[in-house]
């Protein structure tokens, strides 16, 4: 069915039809409108979930922990310090392989308060053991959060997922949405380790470090196989509703001699740049980086690379352009850009690839090149 919807309503559009058992929920700018009319449709009976309102974020990932082991589906939603403060229970949400679906609605960290688009939270968990995927429209954040609880729950993978929407820019825009009858497409889920009351056994004691070990390594294999199962959803999810995603989302990059590389709503931003730069006649393609974790093989032999960072690591540098740096072995042109929300259009992009000094890393409307 064709409407008008934001990133937010169409995540909950996606997260009911789903058909989660559990659903944990606290308020957080600006993600609360998911939370709030997910509460609609379990209280208007649309919804047959359990609603959990809880007193904190970190609550509410624990009760989803708490529920997910019993072997049911769950979800919640979180944005900026509701995610940090969540960070004990989702390393443990991974550490336990329980297929948590969760939204996090993508904000800048205080000080100083700012409730604009920023990335920084999300890549603060992206150790966790959490696959970690970011969206560029409305449509693309419900066809995604459809997608997570298949990609989470299936028995190769096994691991919470994260959907990234900025802030604001996504999360509240209005855009053309297309729902779909999900039927099938989303199996029934079937958790191994699951809590059985008639086997009682031990979840969570001591661990030697041994087998310490051998627990790490099973996160990282079934991290390593979630590639094959997204593309296989995502092809079966083509096949079925006639959309299609991949690992990324490139344009006019066949050709290109520069490639701009950048994640969520600026990744889309990008290709206005790029035509204004084939029109110079620049050989310039985008790339817009979906999934972070598992991070993909990126195509970019013999292209000069310009990345977009929507985050820092402080005395390190931007993040996406020092994992790309250190998979591809290549020399990139790093820009710190659109920080707590900060306005950045397609002019300053193509003017990004224009002046770019390779090795350089330059920090918009801050600094000049350092």
């Amino acid at each position: 069915m064709k409407e008008i919807s934001t990133g937010n309503k169409a995540v909950a559009k996606a997260v009911k039809q789903a058909l989660p058992d559990v659903v944990a929920a606290y308020p957080i700018t600006p993600q609360t409108e998911i939370v709030e009319t997910i509460a609609d449709y379990v209280t208007s009976g649309q919804m047959k979930s359990r609603y959990i309102p809880v007193e904190s974020e970190h609550s509410a990932m624990a009760a989803c922990i708490g529920a997910s082991i019993t072997g049911v589906r769950t979800f919640t939603a979180t944005s900026a310090h509701g995610l940090l403060y969540m960070h004990e229970m989702t390393n443990w949400a991974a550490g336990a392989r329980l297929p948590i679906v969760m939204v996090n609605v993508n904000r800048s960290l205080g000080p100083g308060w700012n409730i604009w688009a920023e990335h920084t939270d999300a890549m603060q968990e992206r150790d966790t053991g959490w696959l970690q995927v970011y969206v560029s429209t409305v449509q693309e954040a419900y066809d995604t959060t459809l997608m997570a609880f298949r990609i989470a729950e299936h028995n190769d993978v096994l691991l919470p997922v994260m959907v990234n929407l900025d802030g604001f820019s996504l999360s509240h825009i209005m855009q053309p949405l297309d729902t779909v009858e999900p039927g099938d497409f989303i199996p029934p889920i079937h958790l191994p380790h699951a809590i059985d009351m008639k086997n009682p056994c031990g979840y969570g004691g001591l661990t030697m470090p041994d087998q310490h070990a051998m627990f790490r390594w099973e996160i990282e294999r079934s991290m390593r196989d979630a590639g094959k199962v997204i593309a296989a959803t995502e092809k079966d999810f083509a096949k079925r509703f006639g959309r299609s995603y991949g690992p990324t989302e490139n344009y006019r990059c066949d050709d290109a001699d520069v490639i701009l590389i950048a994640m969520g709503t600026f990744g889309k931003e990008a290709e206005v740049a790029i035509d204004i730069l084939r029109k110079e006649g620049i050989k310039a393609g985008s790339m817009r980086l979906r999934w972070f974790r598992p991070f993909p093989k990126l195509d970019l032999a013999g292209k000069e690379v310009v990345v977009i960072d929507r985050d820092y690591s402080f005395g390190y540098g931007g993040i996406v352009a020092h994992e790309i740096m250190a998979k591809n072995h290549c020399e990139v042109y790093s820009v710190i850009a659109g920080l707590g929300g900060q306005e950045v259009t397609y002019d300053d992009m193509a003017e990004f690839v224009r002046t770019r000094r390779m090795g350089g890393e330059f920090w918009f409307g801050v600094t000049s090149h350092v």
